[in-house]
């Protein structure tokens, strides 16, 4: 299997996914949690693995020491590993543990979520965003839905005598 061909099916699969996830007066953390648990939902409703805080092959900083952790990750059979981040800032460091599980071999996946804009990591990790604006220092979902339809028939006027009476006598 193309990991590059399988990473952009997957990375559209979540972006979908994502789509429908809506909040509204959330912290900066509850709706990272949001984000994060949807992630985790998807990956269960494709019949994968999922892991919280996997372990990452990409070393803490000093002076800690092990390996840092990935928000996500999804174990597929007969198909690599996914390596899923969260993050709503720019951390270059997630740049580096990203392209350190592609080198291993994991499809890794950014999501980026917030107001934007979001620069592309260099590939072969790809990004996903989840629009939200910040209002009154809470977070809400950014409503992309179109405008509703309206009606193409014309609007008659109605029949004065058919028009309720007012309450000031007539």
């Amino acid at each position: 299997m193309d990991t590059a061909d399988d990473g952009t099916r997957t990375a559209r699969s979540l972006a979908e996914w994502l789509g429908e996830v809506r909040f509204a007066e959330l912290s900066a953390e509850k709706a990272t949690a949001r984000i994060i648990d949807a992630i985790a939902d998807w990956g269960a409703s494709l019949g994968w693995r999922v892991y919280r805080r996997a372990p990452s092959v990409f070393p803490l900083p000093p002076p800690l020491k092990g390996n840092s952790v990935l928000d996500v990750a999804c174990a597929r059979p007969g198909a690599p590993p996914i390596a899923i981040e969260v993050d709503r800032l720019d951390r270059p460091r997630t740049v580096d543990k990203l392209l350190a599980e592609a080198a291993a071999g994991r499809v890794a996946i950014w999501v980026r979520w917030g107001a934007g804009p979001f620069t592309p990591p260099p590939m072969p990790v790809h990004m996903v965003t989840r629009p939200a604006a910040r209002k009154s220092g809470a977070w809400h979902t950014v409503a992309e839905l179109p405008p509703p339809r309206h009606s193409a028939a014309p609007i008659e006027p109605a029949d004065p005598e058919e028009l309720p009476l007012g309450t000031d006598g007539d």
